[in-house]
């Protein structure tokens, strides 16, 4: 499998790294996607899917907080990758996390994974 280093992006809150996996982008946000912090997991999602990667693996193991504005950058990124054909799949979320997707809905429009294993071995798109 190709595991080139895409790229990443950091503030004081969240750090964004970004490899390729195959097919997949694998986009891995650690510490706190919100409305302070949610433009450097924008970009680098909008910047995998202008590179023709349609398939976003978001690896949230590490991720360790996500409020409305967060949500909302992963759903757009849901649509453009679904339109382009391809998906957004979420991996290891932690309960904190899972708790704002369960209470939202949003865990209903997501393919949820609980390794990074499973992600990048489910074929579903």
């Amino acid at each position: 499998m190709d595991r080139g280093t895409v790229g990443s992006a950091q503030s004081g809150r969240l750090l964004v790294e970004v490899r390729e996996e195959g097919p997949s982008a694998v986009v891995t946000p650690a510490g706190e996607l919100d409305h302070h912090t949610a433009e450097l997991l924008r970009e680098p999602l909008e910047d995998c899917l202008a590179k023709g990667f349609n398939r976003l693996v978001v690896d949230c193991s590490r991720l360790e907080f996500c409020d409305s504005t967060g949500l909302n950058v992963l759903l757009g990124a849901r649509l453009k990758a679904e339109a382009a054909g391809g998906g957004v799949h979420l991996v290891a979320m932690q309960p904190v996390v899972a708790r704002v997707f369960e209470i939202t809905g949003a865990e209903a429009v997501f393919t949820l994974h609980d390794t990074l294993e499973a992600a990048l071995a489910d074929e579903s798109d």
